[in-house]
C-alpha cells in the first residue's frame, strides 16, 4: 500500500475542513486507491506542528518554519495550500507551491493569488518535476470549472467560456432585485448572515470573477491571461433605477466572466449582463454559481449549482487529490 503524506498550509475554515476530510476519508483511501493517506503538518500563519506518523485534529502548534523546512520535516508527499490570498503579489502561496513543486511534491492549492500572479510558470514548473498541480478549488470552488473544459469537453476546441463564479455578488444582485434594496442595505443583509465579507470589494467590483476566468484560461485552456488582458465591471454602479426597469422588462442581472476566441487570440471580460427567463443563467439564484461552455463538436455544455461554504471548496480540493491518486496507480 503506497503510503501518502499529506502537508497542509493554511489553517482557517476551509483548511480545517480538508483536515477533518482528510481523516473521514481514510478507510475510502484505502479501500478504493489501495492508499495510506496521513495528513503529517500543518502549518497555520505564525506556527506548525509536524509528526511523521499523521497528526490528529487536536495538536497543539510550534514554531513556525519556512516551506521548505516544513516539508522536508513532514516528508510531505503532497501540499494542500490553503491560505490567504494576495491577487497582487501571489503570496503566501506562490512561495508554498514553488518550494513544493520544485522540490517533487504534488500540489493542490484553492487561493488564487499565486495561480493569478504566476500560474503559467508554476504550471511550467509541475510539468519540469513530473508532478500534478491541481486547481479546482481556486476557480469557482464546488463548481466544477475546469474539469467541465479538460473532461467533460476533452478533444473538442473551446469556442467561449461564460460564468457567474462569485457567489456573494450573485446573492446580492437578487436581494436588490426581489426585496428591492440598494447595494448598502443588501451589503448590510449580506454580512449578518455572514455572506459578504467586511470589504467586499473584490466581490462587488468584479475582481473575484476576473481571477477566477484568469485561471480558468491557464489551466483550463492552457493559454495565460492576465488580469491587465481584462475588461473589469462590477455591480457597484447598479442604481434603483435600473433594477426597476429590469424588474419591469422580466430580466435578471448577473455579474458575468467571460472568455472568447477573437481569431487565434483569447479575450476575457467580467460585466453585467441581464438574461431573459428562457436563458438558465437567469434561473442561478443566491449564492449559487454557474458555468456555460461553448465547442465546436459537443455544442454547448452547462453546469450549475455547487457550495461556496469551507467544507463545499474543501471536497473541491480532495476531487483533485482523487484525480492524483487515480493516476497514480
Amino acid at each position: 500500500m503506497k503510503r501518502w503524506n499529506i502537508a497542509l498550509a493554511g489553517y482557517g475554515g476551509v483548511g480545517r475542513a480538508i483536515a477533518a476530510l482528510l481523516h473521514e476519508r481514510r478507510a475510502h483511501y484505502r479501500t478504493v486507491h489501495g492508499a495510506d493517506v496521513r495528513l503529517t503538518g500543518i502549518h497555520r500563519s505564525a506556527s506548525a506542528i509536524v509528526k511523521r506518523d499523521g497528526l490528529s485534529l487536536d495538536e497543539s502548534f510550534a514554531e513556525a518554519m519556512s516551506p521548505a523546512d516544513f516539508l522536508d520535516r513532514a516528508d510531505a508527499t503532497l501540499l494542500v495550500e490553503a491560505g490567504p490570498t494576495d491577487i497582487a503579489s501571489g503570496e503566501p502561496g506562490l512561495s508554498w507551491i514553488s518550494a513544493a513543486l520544485a522540490g517533487g511534491r504534488h500540489v493542490i492549492t484553492v487561493s488564487k493569488g499565486a495561480l493569478v500572479r504566476d500560474g503559467a510558470s508554476l504550471a511550467g514548473l509541475a510539468r519540469a518535476n513530473g508532478v500534478a498541480l491541481k486547481v479546482s478549488g481556486a476557480a469557482a470552488a464546488a463548481l466544477p470549472t475546469i474539469d467541465m473544459i479538460r473532461h467533460c469537453a476533452a478533444g473538442c476546441p473551446i469556442l467561449s467560456v461564460e460564468g457567474i463564479l462569485n457567489a456573494t455578488s450573485n446573492a446580492l444582485l437578487d436581494m436588490m432585485m426581489d426585496e428591492h434594496l440598494d447595494l448598502a442595505e443588501a451589503l448590510a443583509h449580506a454580512r449578518e448572515a455572514g455572506i459578504a465579507e467586511a470589504d467586499p470589494s473584490l466581490d462587488i467590483d468584479g475582481w473575484d470573477t476576473a481571477c477566477k476566468m484568469a485561471i480558468i484560461a491557464t489551466f483550463g485552456l492552457e493559454e495565460a491571461l492576465g488580469l491587465e488582458d481584462m475588461a473589469v465591471g462590477g455591480i457597484r454602479q447598479v442604481e434603483p433605477a435600473q433594477l426597476a426597469q429590469w424588474r419591469a422588462q422580466g430580466v435578471r442581472p448577473r455579474l458575468v466572466g467571460r472568455l472568447r476566441r477573437e481569431g487565434q487570440r483569447l479575450t476575457g471580460e467580467v460585466a453585467l449582463q441581464c438574461y431573459g427567463p428562457d436563458d438558465p443563467f437567469a434561473l442561478v439564484h443566491g449564492r449559487n454559481k454557474a458555468i456555460r461552455i461553448r465547442t465546436d463538436g459537443m455544442g454547448e455544455l452547462l453546469t450549475m449549482g455547487g457550495g461556496s461554504e469551507p467544507r463545499a471548496t474543501a471536497a473541491a480540493a480532495l476531487k483533485d487529490f482523487e484525480h492524483i491518486l487515480t493516476a497514480s496507480r
